[in-house]
């Protein structure tokens, strides 16, 4: 487990978590040790995209283990003070996962073990087709319906953690943001 606080953005697709991301990136600069998704980079480098459940599994086990890698590798020569910003953490591929066992037991672990590893968790709701969902992403395949039924799994996936905040979907992005914003600078200042 690393040394540093750890921040996981997490919430369907098209939930805002890529541009929470590089808004904090440029607010925070080297204060922020930023952990691109692990999913986006195995797709789009050629890992085949799930076609049924057998396959979902074994993308979901990758994913969970590129993404405990890219952690670690992103750490290692942080600064001491500085802060972890997932987009997405291991506890997500649970939303996912069809069949038995389940997500936590086949990647050989727990939901407790998984959320321990985490300081502070920002789930960011999926929005509407009207509300800005964002079918443009070429790794996005999920109708908005879809991304919905992935958020639901995603809160159920994260429930219990002791620091879970959700932000729904607001007005506009700009008030989504802003929650998103300040929840991260909340938990970066918070001592020890």
């Amino acid at each position: 487990m690393s040394a540093h606080r750890i921040i996981v953005l997490t919430g369907g697709p098209s939930a805002g978590k890529t541009a929470v991301q590089q808004v904090a990136s440029e607010q925070f600069g080297d204060r922020l040790v930023l952990v691109p998704e692990a999913a986006t980079l195995l797709f789009s480098g050629g890992f085949p995209l799930p076609v049924s459940d057998e396959t979902r599994r074994a993308a979901q086990r990758a994913i969970y283990f590129v993404q405990r890698e890219l952690e670690a590798a992103c750490t290692v020569h942080a600064p001491d003070d500085a802060v972890v910003l997932c987009d997405r953490g291991t506890a997500d591929g649970a939303a996912y996962w069809k069949g038995t066992p389940d997500f936590f037991e086949a990647v050989g672990s727990t939901r407790e073990a998984e959320h321990a590893r985490y300081h502070t968790v920002i789930h960011l709701a999926v929005p509407g087709v009207g509300g800005g969902y964002n079918l443009q992403n070429p790794t996005r395949k999920e109708t908005p319906e879809e991304a919905r039924r992935v958020d639901e799994g995603i809160t159920r996936a994260w429930a219990g953690h002791p620091r879970l905040f959700d932000v729904s979907n607001e007005t506009d992005f700009v008030h989504k943001l802003e929650r998103a914003m300040a929840l991260i600078t909340a938990a970066m200042e918070e001592p020890g």
